[in-house]
């Protein structure tokens, strides 16, 4: 690819992410222009990197893909990179002192789902959603600037709750593409099979094994809140743009396990005038505490 300006590449990951739609991005609203500008070219890079797996460019190997990525951060960290996403990373990674270490362990978490469609026990399964999300986290903390050793308890914690959500919420999606993430033992565990999901069979079981799942996500939100109440306030202040985040995968998961709630149906959300509101309430709340 051509080299483009800082400028340039800043742009090309602003307009990658404002046009994803993302519940990420209505929260990125909320912050001052550099952090902002530094969160969208997280985003996109998260966001091509799982492409390359999820949405490869026709006839491409996405182990390749992978390896591509690979070459271009260690380019990234030596200040010589040539695509716009990590021209845009480059810039902002020697601004704010961010391990090369976690955007080696994201790309490690995407190239999972080229060798595994299924995990057999949660403990497998969440070396995955730590690598695909609580690693994230650890990466916003240099953005968002808490102090407190505590913060990267919450990021994990807080990583883990949202992959999970995501889990629960794409189980029919996932199942479309031959993957299913619900831990193997859980499923033994309420009866279920793997034909059940992969054929979208709603069923007693495995409405019943959603229940204990949510249930376990559930225990990551409550871990995540007593982190943020051990942070002094200016570090929850900080974190203001990870509490409304975290608002609004909340309410997902809570529509999630609501009477009636179709696995297989169209995936749990929330509209944007909602995502907006409950993104207003958080930052009015933080800026009153």
């Amino acid at each position: 690819m051509t080299s483009l300006s800082i400028a340039d590449a800043q742009a090309y990951c602003t307009a990658l992410t404002k046009k994803s739609g993302s519940n990420f991005y209505y929260s990125f609203l909320f912050l001052p222009r550099k952090q902002r500008a530094a969160m969208y070219t997280v985003y996109a890079f998260c966001k091509e990197v799982d492409n390359a797996v999820d949405e490869p460019p026709a006839g491409s190997n996405p182990q390749e893909e992978l390896q591509r990525w690979r070459i271009e951060l260690e380019a990234a960290y030596r200040g010589t990179p040539t695509f716009p996403v990590t021209i845009s990373l480059a810039y902002h990674v020697k601004q704010l002192a961010i391990p090369q270490a976690y955007f080696d362990e994201l790309i490690k978490g995407v190239e999972m789902d080229l060798t595994a469609s299924r995990y057999a026990s949660f403990q497998d399964l969440s070396v995955y959603c730590y690598r695909v999300a609580s690693v994230v986290g650890l990466i916003c903390l240099h953005i968002f600037g808490p102090t407190s050793a505590r913060a990267q308890d919450y990021a994990v914690a807080l990583g883990m709750a949202f992959q999970l959500t995501n889990i629960l919420r794409d189980i029919g999606t996932d199942a479309a593409q031959g993957r299913i993430y619900l831990p193997e033992e859980d499923l033994e565990k309420f009866g279920c099979t793997d034909q059940t999901i992969l054929q979208r069979q709603e069923s007693e079981e495995l409405h019943k094994l959603l229940h204990s799942e949510t249930a376990r996500a559930h225990e990551y939100y409550v871990k995540a809140q007593a982190a943020f109440d051990a942070l002094p306030a200016q570090d929850q202040r900080a974190l203001t743009v990870s509490e409304i985040m975290r608002a609004v995968y909340f309410r997902i998961l809570q529509r999630i396990e609501k009477p009636g709630h179709q696995i297989f149906g169209p995936r749990a959300r929330l509209s944007t005038s909602r995502r907006l509101a409950v993104a207003a309430g958080v930052w009015i709340r933080s800026r009153m505490s």
